[in-house]
């Protein structure tokens, strides 16, 4: 047993070079590795995806590219990897890949997020929990903790503004791997510092994400058999509510339409699209007053991701009421129901309160990263209160997907965005 723990505590061999060079065409980029200087010794990344598989993290550092008009982001802008010592205020037991890679789609979701103080909880390269706030950083991060309580054990906390002290109590309160921020207010560090193997990471970049929005980068997919897809990184069409198209469609010349969203219901929508740009496809998202309630992640079909999203809704719910009411987990409460027939006329409450309120999913906006192909992905949210939806339209049974808000009481809104947010 002691073996097995120990392969998490091993830190591999760097054997990747100092520099890589991508030539394309008669354009040249170079990538210098990053490493950093921890208690006197030079140390790369920890591992990779997993303990046995060495990985290195590199930087570009030279070289500009255009191609078809667009150009791409150049050096200078680094963040994750332009992490040095000093940014890395306490390492831990130091990052590996998917601590980093965490912080990177969270920093990812946050450029379209920079409106408001926003917090994200990331887990497995995918959002778990994420909220905006006019009351601040705190108010965010609460939020997001709660929409998944379970899922946030062992995550990594990324916010777009300094961090303030209420927030450090917060992430303190729970157990965490990493924290990220564009900088911490006074007295914060050492607060966050409590935890002796949280990675405290200050990434100054994220105080100008706004700058990046518009800028892609060179985007490298490898296969298995080592061979490379570059593509131009995902960009967000969706950056105001004014960029949502109104959801209409004709079949055999009748002409349909959906409500439009209310003011609350387009911020709701605008927020969980950008958190959508960020999650793995199949997807759907759930989100009330700027805070995700539910997020389905990495589905074959478009129907089993909504009843997928809507179970678990209902279970993060349940859990939320238990660990609030009872101090345990959902599965705690559960487990000494089975002995304690106090504990099960409480489970059976909280279970009643969890189908009344509809796992918290009455009056949610709903996104989706793909189309309906057919409208029982969408009868299936309406079952469960979800008042507003966005997707990107482009069906050519969009017409029977807008009869179903229609048909909805009460109408139930939607729009279009006009492009898909496939993560792979």
């Amino acid at each position: 047993m002691s073996d097995l723990k120990n392969m998490y505590k091993t830190i591999l061999g760097d054997p990747f070079p100092a520099e890589m060079t991508v030539r394309l065409g008669d354009k040249e980029l170079v990538y210098r590795k990053r490493t950093w200087t921890l208690e006197g010794e030079e140390k790369g990344l920890r591992y990779g995806e997993n303990p046995d598989q060495p990985a290195a993290l590199y930087e570009l550092a030279e070289g500009s590219l255009t191609l078809g008009g667009v150009t791409f982001r150049g050096p200078g802008k680094g963040l994750v990897s332009a992490l040095t010592e000093e940014h890395m205020i306490q390492a831990g037991k130091h990052p590996g890949k998917t601590n980093l890679t965490d912080v990177d789609n969270g920093i990812n979701m946050l450029q379209y997020l920079t409106a408001k103080p926003a917090a994200l909880i990331l887990k497995h390269n995918n959002p778990c929990g994420a909220a905006w706030s006019d009351k601040g950083i705190a108010d965010a991060l609460d939020k997001a903790f709660w929409s998944d309580r379970i899922a946030a054990f062992g995550g990594a906390v990324v916010v777009n503004r300094p961090m303030d002290k209420a927030a450090a109590e917060l992430v303190n309160s729970a157990y965490f791997e990493v924290v990220a921020a564009p900088d911490f207010e006074e007295g914060v560090v050492d607060i966050l510092k409590k935890r002796k193997n949280l990675r405290i990471l200050h990434i100054p970049g994220m105080a100008r994400l706004e700058e990046l929005v518009n800028e892609p980068f060179l985007d490298f997919k490898c296969l298995a058999d080592g061979g490379i897809i570059i593509q131009q990184s995902f960009r967000n069409r969706i950056l105001s509510v004014d960029d949502f198209i109104p959801a209409t469609a004709e079949k055999n010349g009748v002409q349909v339409a959906a409500r439009k969203p209310t003011a609350q219901e387009a911020e709701d929508l605008l927020f969980a699209w950008a958190i959508e740009s960020g999650v793995t496809s199949n997807s759907i998202i759930f989100a009330r007053s700027g805070a995700t309630v539910s997020i389905g992640t990495g589905e074959q079909d478009r129907v089993g991701c909504v009843e997928l999203t809507v179970h678990k809704a209902y279970t993060k719910f349940a859990d939320m009421l238990a660990f609030k009411e009872q101090n345990m987990s959902l599965y705690e409460l559960k487990l000494k129901a089975q002995k304690d027939p106090a504990l099960a006329e409480v489970l059976s409450d909280i279970e009643a309160r969890t189908r009344a309120e509809k796992g918290g999913l009455m009056g949610t906006a709903m996104v989706s990263d793909g189309f309906f192909p057919f409208r029982d992905g969408v009868d299936a949210a309406l079952a469960h209160g979800v008042a507003a939806i966005a997707q990107p339209g482009g069906s050519v049974r969009d017409h029977e997907v807008i009869q179903a808000v229609n048909e909805a009481s009460p109408q139930v809104a939607m729009v279009f965005t006009g492009q898909r947010s496939f993560k792979h």
